[in-house]
């Protein structure tokens, strides 16, 4: 799936020092908050502020993480690329690579599939065209999550 013209979306998110655990290290839940918070960005920049699968409808069905390294609080920000790795009739895949600016580390990879959702009706509904066509400017292969090895 890559290609030249593949664009992955990379948003900064803040650090709270509220994310920390006992440990000292951003608590893993908190690793599912920030990549939650750079989807939303992610959408807007993906499918514009007028129209929003998030006011439209949409559903997390799935996620998957991989902590690849402890993340300690600093002011520097996460910085968070995210993509599209799979559409299909009524959902897609987005997956998420945790970083911080100016660090070849990478803390986290993650994957989730979200379903286009009719909030009216309460069942899926198919992803129209123009969200097919704003997914597919993103699209890249799949994180390389534990679970994805050894599949073709």
């Amino acid at each position: 799936m890559s290609s030249d013209a593949v664009s992955r979306y990379a948003v900064d998110i803040q650090i709270r020092w509220s994310d920390m655990d006992a440990y000292g290290h951003v608590n893993n839940v908190q690793f599912l908050r920030l990549i939650e918070d750079a989807r939303v960005y992610a959408f807007r920049h993906w499918f514009g502020s007028e129209r929003s699968l998030l006011t439209e409808g949409i559903l997390v069905a799935r996620q998957e993480i991989d902590y690849l390294a402890p993340l300690t609080f600093n002011h520097e920000p996460a910085r968070i690329d995210v993509w599209c790795c799979r559409i299909s009739g009524a959902s897609f895949d987005v997956g998420y690579a945790v970083k911080q600016p100016g660090s070849d580390v990478t803390y986290a990879l993650a994957e989730t599939t979200l379903v286009a959702y009719d909030l009216d009706a309460g069942t899926p509904r198919r992803l129209d065209q123009a969200q097919r066509e704003a997914l597919q400017r993103f699209v890249d292969d799949p994180p390389a999550l534990r679970s994805h090895r050894g599949r073709r």
